[in-house]
């Protein structure tokens, strides 16, 4: 006797089949029907989290066909129970190293001008500097900066590397870092007033850091500009939770802490 396929639908009419995806972590898929395009941040039974560039998110049905991931069309699916997903990369986007213990403290030390700087350094960096052994402490202010260097008695085993706020030649944080000649200390810096200008205003959902007037506080000045409470404290704490990694931050900090931790990690000469 003949088989048939219990499926009568004619061919023509038929979708084609198309690949199933885990949701991964940070794997980042558009939501067929409404256009929403974000990263996974969280897979449940039958629900995807997606979370967009503003730090928007929404939960989607796991549908078939429910997704297109770089423009195709696929059905994305809870991932395998392997344990916790953990990330291949670190927020600085170096490779990941699982279940790496903090190597104990260098001699070498690396400096940043204020607590905010420290805390966006070790937002991003955080993982590779325990890796590495490399301890990051703050500046006051760069006025201070000599006299750090003078106790800090820098050495070929103990470098010492400087990250400086403002650093565009005729300022006087140029006049400062200048005065330093050390041959075992490198002082680098953005050129930004503040560090907060050193995150993607994409990040933040903002077309561009506003232009503050000469002679008013900068953060003040900023926070009225946006709508943002008086509160800098706060809006700092708003402007850090946006970095997720380095994609947020200018390449003109990226670079300048890249270059302080191949300093401070480099073999003695």
């Amino acid at each position: 006797m003949r088989a048939y396929d219990p499926d009568l639908t004619p061919p023509w009419k038929k979708s084609a089949a198309v690949p199933e995806v885990p949701a991964e972590p940070d794997l980042v898929v558009e939501e067929a029907g409404t256009g929403f395009c974000g990263a996974v941040v969280g897979c449940e039974a039958g629900a995807v989290t997606l979370e967009d560039r503003f730090g928007r998110r929404r939960v989607f049905p796991l549908a078939p066909r429910g997704f297109l991931l770089e423009g195709r069309p696929v059905t994305l699916v809870r991932p395998a129970a392997s344990g916790p997903v953990r990330p291949s990369r670190t927020a600085s986007g170096s490779v990941a190293v699982p279940g790496a213990r903090a190597r104990v403290a260098r001699a070498g030390r690396i400096y940043v001008e204020g607590r905010h700087d420290a805390e966006l350094v070790e937002r991003v960096w955080g993982d590779d500097l325990r890796i590495e052994g490399v301890v990051v402490e703050y500046l006051e202010g760069v006025d201070d900066l000599p006299a750090v260097v003078r106790d800090f008695r820098p050495g070929p085993d103990a470098r010492l590397g400087v990250l400086v706020d403002h650093l565009v030649p005729g300022s006087k944080e140029a006049r400062i870092a200048a005065s330093v000649t050390d041959p075992h200390v490198l002082v680098v810096g953005h050129p930004y007033v503040d560090v907060w200008q050193a995150v993607k205003p994409s990040a933040l959902g903002i077309p561009a850091w506003p232009a503050v007037p000469r002679g008013q506080d900068w953060k003040t000045g900023v926070c009225r500009a946006l709508g943002w409470p008086g509160n800098t404290g706060a809006a700092w704490r708003h402007v850090l939770g946006r970095v997720r990694s380095y994609k947020d931050l200018e390449p003109e900090l990226l670079g300048r802490v890249e270059e302080l931790i191949d300093w401070v990690t480099a073999p003695p000469s």
